[in-house]
């Protein structure tokens, strides 16, 4: 069997999914067909259809798009067995039904971005950053009736350096998951389909905690300076530069609250002291805020109808800022966990 003769359905969404399917088209493995999700309303009355980033790649090379509403419509299902797929590949999609991923004879492998069993879930790189591991991944494994819980084909470690963000980890991770994807495919090929693959449960070691990566939501991104400032860090980090993590911050006595999105900081050496936590200071030319043990140095942010800043530019405007407070989202237990 050769890349020709298999038969490849791909499945993605977003852009993180385009590098895989650029690369299979490129390197002429037979993909032949694309499914996508259903164009995205947008605009101020939603009256704009916004194709997905996988759609417009597949439709600019030729290849036909199928767009289900519902993963079990009779229609898609027909329409889909029709391709007589031999695989299919699945990169930053939706969760599929058996009757899906069980249709092609050598079944559907999904690319993940994290090292699974760890971070299994829906925003895997932004919860690796946060909870400031120093090494990630992507895996690819075969698609079972649960979430990225099937057996695993291959791994693939990539480092995540102390100040890297989400962006620079989620550009390495595409590439990397592009790179993997097609291995995984040559492999399956070199075997005839008859690919080896290792449980999950024997990459868990004893007393080993699994890490989860639910989705991300605003309410998860409200930052909590009542945490160690390397914590903190992470955190904004992990969420930088989409969504971005926000407080709320007030003039002293005021009752008009604004909201502030910071998208890069570092720790500082000096310790908090006796300053209130939230509060702002001016030190050196650095503007900071103070966390439970040590102040954070500030370098870009956003105040709510600004643009994004530098900490030097947003000073200009707001000299006052010593005046002002982080506070934290009232009713809320979002942030940090």
């Amino acid at each position: 069997m050769t890349k020709k003769d298999l038969r490849i359905i791909f499945m993605g969404t977003p852009e993180f999914a385009v590098e895989s399917l650029k690369r299979l088209v490129e390197g002429g493995y037979n993909v032949v067909a694309v499914v996508t999700q259903p164009d995205k309303p947008v605009g101020r009355h939603q009256d704009t259809l916004q194709p997905s980033q996988v759609k417009l790649y597949a439709v600019e090379h030729g290849l036909p798009v199928l767009q289900p509403v519902k993963m079990k419509d009779p229609d898609f299902l027909e329409q889909l067995k029709s391709y007589q797929a031999d695989l299919q590949v699945v990169v930053a999609f939706r969760m599929l039904p058996e009757v899906v991923w069980a249709m092609p004879k050598f079944g559907t492998f999904n690319v993940h971005a994290a090292l699974l069993p760890q971070y299994r879930g829906a925003a895997p790189i932004n919860w690796a950053v946060i909870n400031g591991e120093t090494e990630t991944g992507v895996t690819t494994f075969f698609l079972d009736h649960d979430i990225d819980t099937g057996r695993i084909i291959m791994q693939k470690r990539f480092p995540i350096p102390d100040e890297a963000n989400v962006e620079y980890v989620y550009d390495g991770l595409m590439h990397l998951g592009a790179e993997i994807a097609l291995e995984t495919i040559d492999q399956l090929i070199a075997s005839d389909g008859n690919i080896s693959s290792i449980a999950q449960e024997e990459f868990i070691g004893e007393g080993v905690e699994l890490k989860s990566a639910p989705k991300i939501f605003k309410d998860t991104c409200c930052i909590d300076f009542h945490k160690p400032a390397k914590q903190v860090h992470d955190f904004i980090r992990g969420l930088s530069p989409y969504p971005g993590a926000w407080t709320y911050i007030k003039k002293k006595d005021a009752v008009k609250e604004q909201v502030l999105k910071i998208f890069k900081t570092t720790v500082s050496e000096d310790s908090r002291g006796m300053a209130p936590v939230g509060c702002f200071r001016i030190e050196g030319g650095h503007l900071q805020i103070a966390c439970i043990d040590h102040w954070l140095n500030i370098y870009e942010l956003q105040l709510a109808g600004k643009k994004r800043m530098e900490a030097s530019a947003f000073l200009n405007g707001m000299k006052d800022i010593a005046y002002y407070e982080c506070q934290k989202a009232p009713d809320s237990d979002a942030g940090l966990r």
